[in-house]
């Protein structure tokens, strides 16, 4: 028994499943706010006359966009991503820059250069890691934006709201964070 009188392994192994219903929500909550992310990043670009660099990550409350962007306009663009999502239009939360395209493309490509490299040794095996690496990299393209909308962003924002903008920093250095609440 722990001191407080539970049990914290019972806890944990508890079949009412209490820890995997916590676990699923705190990633439907980061899903949605890397959709948010992605909407607001998406509505930052079409608006901006100069491209300027930036880049975001969701979090459990939230999310951060990194780049010399004034708050007013991030606020406004935030708002709008929000609104275009609740209105349905999910391939805004999909974009091209997302790490998942990324860590798909090098999972694939590190699945098939070890398939590839398997029983083979010297340059006959580089030359196969290579070739299978390189082809699979190619191949998961697509792979990342299917990741994205059914594993690391969820469209449905019905419940989400902006509470606030907070900048940090300036110039480059320049971050927001945009809290989200659920009502």
């Amino acid at each position: 028994m722990s001191i407080s009188g539970t049990n914290p392994s019972r806890e944990y192994n508890d079949s009412s499943g209490k820890l995997r219903n916590k676990v699923a929500d705190i990633a439907t909550v980061i899903r949605q706010n890397h959709a948010l992310e992605h909407a607001t990043i998406a509505v930052l670009l079409e608006r901006l006359e100069v491209r300027v660099r930036m880049a975001g990550y969701a979090g459990i409350n939230g999310f951060y966009i990194m780049g010399n962007i004034p708050t007013k306009i991030l606020k406004e663009a935030a708002d709008e991503g929000l609104k275009r999502l609740k209105a349905g239009e999910k391939d805004i939360a999909i974009s091209p820059m997302c790490g998942t395209n990324l860590a798909v493309a090098g999972l694939a490509a590190g699945i098939a250069a070890v398939v590839a490299g398997r029983r083979h040794t010297g340059i006959s095996k580089f030359a196969r890691v290579l070739t299978a690496s390189a082809a699979a990299a190619i191949i998961a393209q697509p792979l990342g934006p299917l990741a994205q909308k059914h594993i690391t962003t969820s469209s449905n924002l019905r419940n989400v709201q902006i509470v606030g903008v907070k900048k940090s920093g300036h110039g480059r250095l320049t971050r927001h964070k945009v809290i989200l609440a659920r009502i």
